[in-house]
């Protein structure tokens, strides 16, 4: 009785032992000898590539769709000998180019699949299918392109390449000749926009032969295919801003102050993005990367950098009013600009028009004076013990509105922009002597402070929110879902109180009554703006050549619950009152209105506006300047 009381626990321990051994030899040794073996030369593995994920626009536009193509591959190691001259025929391709794509796969891996020829029609593909069993290593695989129904916004949308041997042995996810997104949103949600692969492993003789599935396909997997994404774009009103900016250079930005969202990302010039899809797309990728005077590829509405000129001015409105250097009421005179320092021509002109009165900030604003604006900067480079100290706490303001750096958008692509340090001039005047008339054109947006027209449009939102923004994205739903991510949810405040917003917001409602924007009001529509117009020049051989002036401007809508904020960069358009507030307006109210409402006329004069006899004259410029050297 003893003796069975002992065996029958130790019977169930041995079996417990038993099963746990056998489970571990089924779960880690066999799999990892599985994987051992899936790597093995007999193993084949044939992938199956997914659709990549749809894209949409805020109202369910489609902007990406999917097309099938077919690329023609081979594996070099199961290359028979065969008739080339035919072969080439069959690929309407010369024998050198042939050679030389074989060499290529060879020296890239010559047991993996490489890409012979790529996207071939479906004439061709029809045609070549029928033949392709005669030449052994050679097969045909189906893989998606991408369609854009909207000629716009490839900017925002990017493209997709074939992945080179570079990124192949970088991330071993990719072969070469899969597909990758390169430029935009293409390139920052390539992880989810691509999908995952299927992958089938088959069975191999000594002679290279399938023989069947390895396992009976224990191990092979379906293709899942890529996520849908919705954007924050409005393509009705990118389109519209790429149409006004037709034959001018520059960028349109325009953002939802109470969610961040882009709503549209102009910048031009810009072009189709279906040139960069296909057969032809090797050609006119040249054709635009080469491009130097136009500079297509190149994103004016993030990359470029300019003076932020006159809208520049709200910031250092607010900053008076926050270190209370200024109050609403402080008034100063304009006698046709601003005497600084001690030397007779240190003197910075004004064209507001106001010398019978005193100017306060709400006038200053809405008239765009330049003295009252630098009065305002010498009082607050005064304040501290040194210019160093107040420079630093001037520049932490303009910190906090996210000028100076990244603004941390979800596009792969920008620029800081510069808010000069006190560290950056002592380095420029050694012994520290600077002060404020030194800076004097920091006052009115311009000397060394550097922004983006995203960074205006960011500036402009948190300005309509009344000290805070949202930090700009174009992301707004995954497969239908709504983003959760909290660097795109979360508010980001200001340094400047919310009370200190009511009369510089009251000089931009006065830009549109009485200022320098009347022209462009919309009736029952309440505009905030501002307009900004900086010098440009170019030097060349010690030559100093003045250009027409950058027009700019900046604005929000509806005055109370603001929907759109934006910024307007246009190179070389002149007074920001002549393009860029006009732009504005019309975008404004397509947006809000659906239309170009009472503003008919400057659409017409707008859309047929040609700065193009301005950029040849800068390329003539520096054709003959070239010449000479």
């Amino acid at each position: 009785m003893k003796k069975r009381n002992v065996l029958l626990p130790l019977l169930v321990i041995l079996t417990g032992v038993t099963f746990v051994a056998r489970l571990f030899f089924l779960q880690v040794i066999s799999s990892d000898n599985d994987k051992i073996t899936l790597n093995n030369s007999a193993i084949k593995r044939i992938y199956t590539y997914p659709e990549r994920g749809f894209v949409y626009d805020r109202n369910e536009k489609l902007l990406i769709a999917n097309e099938q193509t077919y690329d023609v591959k081979v594996i070099p190691n199961e290359v028979k000998p065969f008739d080339t001259l035919e072969f080439c025929s069959l690929l309407k391709i010369d024998k050198k180019h042939l050679i030389r794509q074989l060499s290529r796969a060879r020296n890239y891996a010559p047991w993996l699949p490489s890409v012979l020829l790529s996207q071939l029609s479906k004439k061709d593909y029809a045609y070549l299918q029928e033949k392709i069993h005669k030449y052994k290593g050679f097969f045909i695989q189906t893989k998606s392109l991408r369609n854009y129904p909207y000629p716009h916004a490839a900017n925002v949308l990017g493209y997709i390449n074939e992945v080179n041997e570079y990124l192949a042995q970088k991330n071993p996810y990719y072969e070469q000749g899969e597909l990758v997104g390169v430029q935009g949103i293409e390139k920052e949600y390539e992880d989810i926009l691509r999908g995952t692969k299927g992958v089938s492993y088959k069975l191999r003789n000594r002679l290279n032969k399938i023989t069947g599935a390895y396992k009976e396909g224990l191990y092979d997997t379906l293709p899942k295919p890529g996520n849908d994404l919705s954007l924050t774009i409005d393509i009705d009103l990118q389109a519209y801003g790429e149409l006004l900016m037709s034959n001018k250079r520059g960028g349109i930005v325009a953002i939802e102050p109470s969610s961040g969202e882009i709503l549209a990302l102009v910048t031009a010039p810009n072009y189709d993005p279906n040139l960069m899809v296909g057969r032809k797309k090797s050609k006119n990728s040249v054709i635009l990367f080469n491009d130097s005077i136009n500079k297509p590829m190149f994103d004016r509405s993030l990359q470029a950098v300019y003076a932020p000129g006159s809208p520049f001015k709200l910031l250092q409105g607010l900053i008076g009013l926050q270190e209370k250097v200024i109050n609403p009421r402080t008034r100063f005179y304009c006698h046709h600009g601003f005497k600084y320092g001690n030397k007779k021509n240190n003197f910075m002109g004004c064209h507001c028009g106001i010398t019978d009165r005193a100017i306060d900030l709400r006038l200053g604003i809405s008239k765009s004076c330049n003295s009252y604006f630098s009065n305002v900067y010498k009082l607050l480079l005064e304040k501290y013990d040194s210019s160093q100290e107040s420079l630093t706490h001037w520049r932490s303001h303009l910190l906090s509105f996210g000028l100076g750096n990244y603004l941390g958008y979800d596009l792969p692509i920008g620029q800081k922009g510069n808010i000069p340090s006190s560290d950056y001039y002592d380095r420029i005047y050694p012994r520290k002597t600077w002060r404020y008339s030194t800076i004097i054109s920091n006052a009115i947006g311009q000397g060394e402070i550097l922004t983006t027209p995203i960074q205006l449009a960011n500036i402009t939102a948190a300005i309509a929110n009344r000290g805070y923004y949202y930090t700009p994205h174009v992301l707004k739903k995954i497969n239908g879902k709504p983003i959760e991510n909290k660097k795109y949810t979360t508010k980001k405040q200001t340094t400047i109180d919310a009370k200190n917003f009511k009369p510089v917001i009251d000089g931009m409602h006065d830009v549109y009554q009485t200022g320098t924007a009347k022209h462009v009001k919309i009736k029952d529509i309440e505009i905030c703006g501002k307009t900004g117009t900086t010098q440009v020049y170019i030097r060349k051989n010690g030559i100093k050549y003045e250009l027409a002036d950058h027009s700019i401007f900046v604005a929000f809508a509806p005055r109370e619950n603001p929907k759109i904020a934006l910024a307007i960069y246009v190179e070389n358009g002149g007074f920001g009152s002549t393009i860029a507030a006009p732009i504005a307006s019309l975008m404004i109210s397509k947006y809000l209105k659906g239309h170009a409402n009472s503003l008919e006329w400057w659409e017409d004069k707008i859309i047929n506006t040609s700065l193009a006899a301005e950029y040849k004259k800068q390329l003539a410029i520096q054709t003959i300047e070239n010449s000479k050297n």
